[in-house]
């Protein structure tokens, strides 16, 4: 479980045993039951990374689109509803070459507008010979971006990297040495389920 989500359970269970003990426990069932979703929404299940010239998935959810920006790279966008696991994961390994932080609006994350214009933070990690760039998008809910490594940082594919908190949409950008495996509406795992694989040599 990711630390942030222990914290809220328990300061709402504690807020509802103090509304309880000033009226009664059928108006402290909503801070508790408050607390049971930040259990259930921060929990951080063990994941496998396969193995292979292989990239993976960032986060949890549906895969909204697969949109070529041209010849040189395409863009994958998953979109994590409140009930996905919302810790994100290293693509690919290697070393982390830039993270930007950008402040920005909070529209609906499913919108082609919140790619450019909410709140982001955008990571480049360089390794196993390419470079692979994911950019994680708050929303309309989703408040708190939360990036743990640095530049300079060597991770593993499928390593745990940050989370946004309450539900938004990661996009992956993959260069033409990447052939897409995956389509809109499919369902992906952070860390295990393979998005893209590296094409052979012509």
């Amino acid at each position: 479980m990711v630390r942030d989500g222990l914290r809220y359970a328990l300061a709402l269970t504690a807020a509802g045993c103090f509304v309880w003990w000033l009226a009664n426990p059928w108006v402290a069932l909503p801070l508790w039951g408050g607390a049971a979703f930040c259990l259930y929404f921060f929990r951080d299940p063990e994941r496998k990374a396969p193995e292979g010239d292989v990239a993976v998935a960032p986060a949890d959810g549906k895969v909204l689109s697969v949109i070529t920006l041209g010849p040189e790279l395409t863009r994958v966008s998953i979109f994590m509803n409140l009930f996905d696991v919302h810790v994100n994961r290293a693509p690919i390994g290697g070393r982390i070459a830039e993270v930007c932080y950008r402040r920005g609006r909070f529209l609906v994350a499913s919108r082609e507008r919140a790619a450019e214009e909410n709140e982001n933070n955008t990571v480049v990690i360089e390794g196993e010979g390419t470079r692979v760039s994911f950019r994680q998008i708050a929303g309309i809910i989703a408040r708190r971006i939360v990036f743990y490594k640095r530049p300079g940082d060597v991770v593993a594919r499928g390593e745990r990297v940050g989370l946004i908190k309450f539900g938004s949409r990661v996009d992956v950008f993959l260069g033409r040495e990447w052939e897409i495996v995956v389509r809109p509406g499919d369902r992906v795992r952070a860390g295990e389920s393979v998005i893209a694989r590296r094409r052979g040599d012509d």
